[in-house]
């Protein structure tokens, strides 16, 4: 493993040697014609153990989500989505540029969460052709690492059924939220029409997202997985990868989420550095205007890692930041503050 400890993201992660073993060992066929039994086993796992009849393995987040949102839109229709969310700001607008999708952002309360007075009254009417038909809710948990309230989930989906709209959630990184709130993931997906699982961010593995939701969503999803070029061969070789991670990697998330409690606590000490308190394993970090491009050189120097150069900066803790690679990071954060 390389010596930098790297606080980017949770997606700079290696495959553990056991995770690598498992793909080696991997059966594999042609998932394009669907004799993959690793990926079918993959998928047919994930839609199990969420609470629904379909799966299907995706090489990423942003194409899982873009295939769901074209499977319930049709061009022209339009989808409710937080202003600050993935599949709106983060994905390319690949919703509107190949799938002709209108998004209605709506501004996201402080907890992520999208209002139900504002969601009321963005949904247009029925019938009117002045209008794009409001066809679907998009969530996204966790939020900036903060998971949705589970009170909240259960409104939004009643919110979407009254409404006569399909409900899909970016669970990018569902398992966070799940180990975070202390409840089982399908606690969280019961509530949605269709969820998308990364399995390369806090699960480590090195590539891909399961969209999971009913036989029809997912046949949909499975024809624009093929248009947006999508189709993988022998991919039993990741979905093996991917196994592994959510047979050893889901429960250790909570080590991730206390080492950014404990990153939060040491930085928050420092002058001139405030810190948000952490829900999961990203920790947003605030520095003075005039510190964060030094601040970066002089971490990088020391072999620490860091995405852009502030004044808000993100940390992610994940699998290969252990409590020797914590303590590397906190002092050179401190040497830093110290001398400057």
């Amino acid at each position: 493993m390389a010596s930098i400890v790297d606080l980017r993201s949770d997606t700079v992660t290696r495959p553990t040697l056991a995770m690598r073993e498992a793909g080696l060992r991997a059966e594999v066929g042609d998932d394009v014609f669907g004799d993959d039994p690793s990926v079918n086993a993959l998928q047919d796992r994930l839609a199990s153990e969420l609470g629904f009849e379909a799966g299907l393995f995706l090489p990423s987040g942003t194409q899982s989500n873009l295939a769901a949102l074209m499977a319930h839109c049709e061009r022209g229709d339009e989808y409710l989505v937080g202003m600050d969310a993935h599949t709106y700001k983060y994905e390319g607008g690949g919703a509107a540029v190949l799938g002709s999708i209108q998004p209605q952002p709506i501004v996201q309360a402080e907890d992520g969460t999208l209002p139900l007075d504002k969601l009321a009254a963005a949904v247009k009417p029925l019938g009117d052709p002045h209008y794009a038909r409001t066809r679907l809710l998009a969530l996204e948990n966790t939020w900036h690492g903060r998971p949705l309230p589970l009170p909240y989930l259960a409104e939004a989906a009643a919110f979407a059924r009254s409404r006569g709209l399909a409900h899909h959630l970016d669970g990018a990184r569902l398992f966070n939220a799940a180990v975070a709130c202390g409840v089982p993931a399908r606690e969280i997906t019961r509530h949605f029409d269709s969820v998308s699982v990364c399995l390369s961010k806090g699960l480590g593995a090195p590539a891909g997202s399961v969209l999971v939701g009913s036989h029809d969503v997912v046949a949909k999803a499975r024809r624009w997985r093929k248009v947006l070029g999508g189709g993988w061969r022998q991919a039993g070789l990741l979905a093996a990868m991917a196994t592994h991670a959510l047979d050893h990697h889901v429960a250790r998330l909570a080590d991730d989420h206390r080492r950014a409690r404990e990153l939060a606590d040491a930085l928050g000490a420092l002058p001139g550095v405030s810190v948000e308190t952490p829900h999961t394993n990203l920790v947003f970090v605030t520095v003075p205007a005039d510190a964060g491009k030094p601040l970066a050189e002089f971490l990088l120097a020391q072999g620490v890692r860091i995405g852009g150069y502030g004044p808000r900066i993100r940390l992610v803790t994940h699998l290969d930041i252990d409590d020797a690679g914590l303590a590397k990071a906190i002092a050179a954060f401190s040497d830093f503050f110290r001398q400057h």
